[in-house]
């Protein structure tokens, strides 16, 4: 039984006693007078087992079909073993509209034992910077390094482009290696969509600063010094955590990138590349916030295209 129950019980009993009055017991309940009275006749008739409720132990009418159940779990099985639930949770509603919850084809993930439960979240050691306020005024970039097609081809690096102010994805990139004309490209393409941001934010790869300690103090990479021309500030990281929204995305790039391009077939960067506009368009319309000023901080390029391809070059 449960409290409710129970307390229901102890009033029942007293008011046939005659030390409760049917007011007094409705006002305790927060019932209607009117429905006392039938509590009162139950409990009269069949005692305690009168207040229990009939439905309990009985499976709810909105309960999920036990073939939906197993359809989905045999979907997961074959096609997102590895995926997680949210996405395992949004691929069985747009490929094969199956409609659950998160947390059912979570628990069904466990009991399967395609998905392992995480710990509670810990502390966090480096809380979170607070977001610039307009699109545009901070981009932060990175290169990610991995096994992107699953041995389908050579390992390679994701150039990747996320907006500070409302973390959606600016440019992707798929490169052999991180190089100074890779992110040349890439800026030249961010440019081309969006227009001049106000700045750049990345690590202290020698891209990006010379590291040299001899180096003279207004030395500058090719990088550097195309920024400089294009009136864009270079601002590099003293540690990783400190551009964690790209790292971030890295990582969430590595699972959900990854399994896209494997079910859509993707086998070699060149078609990747022209398939990640597509997949970017996807994940902001999931991922992007709205920033705090609507106004955007890119500035239109004025200039002619050959003179912006003629700073970004060595």
């Amino acid at each position: 039984m449960s409290d409710k129950e129970i307390l229901r019980g102890h009033l029942m009993a007293q008011l046939l006693e005659g030390k409760l009055d049917q007011r007094a017991v409705a006002a305790r309940l927060a019932i209607s007078v009117r429905q006392v009275k039938r509590l009162k006749r139950s409990y009269a008739e069949t005692g305690i087992a009168g207040l229990i409720s009939k439905k309990r132990g009985q499976p709810s009418h909105r309960r999920i079909r036990d073939s939906v159940l197993s359809e989905a779990m045999a979907l997961i099985g074959a096609h997102y073993a590895d995926f997680g639930p949210t996405l395992a949770t949004e691929k069985l509603a747009e490929q094969h509209a199956i409609t659950l919850s998160v947390e059912t084809v979570r628990q069904y993930m466990i009991a399967a034992g395609y998905w392992q439960p995480r710990r509670g979240q810990t502390i966090r050691a480096h809380p979170l910077r607070e977001r610039r306020a307009r699109r545009g005024e901070l981009i932060q970039i990175d290169g990610s390094p991995h096994d992107w097609f699953e041995g389908r081809a050579p390992r390679c690096c994701l150039l990747v482009f996320i907006d500070d102010a409302t973390g959606e994805l600016m440019e992707l990139q798929f490169v052999d290696t991180e190089t100074t004309l890779g992110y040349m490209a890439a800026l030249q393409r961010h440019i081309q969509r969006h227009g001049l941001p106000a700045a750049l934010y990345s690590d202290r790869h020698s891209i990006f600063r010379i590291n040299a300690p001899a180096a003279p103090s207004q030395a500058q990479t090719q990088f550097a010094r195309a920024l400089a021309a294009l009136g864009i500030d270079g601002i590099q990281a003293n540690s990783p955590q400190a551009k964690g929204r790209v790292e971030r995305a890295n990582q969430t790039l590595q699972d959900r990138l990854i399994k896209e391009m494997r079910l859509v077939g993707l086998n070699d960067q060149a078609s990747a590349n022209s398939w990640l506009p597509t997949f970017m368009t996807d994940f902001n319309r999931r991922f992007a916030v709205k920033p705090a000023r609507q106004d955007d901080a890119h500035v239109a390029y004025r200039g002619k295209t050959a003179d912006l391809c003629r700073i970004l070059s060595v």
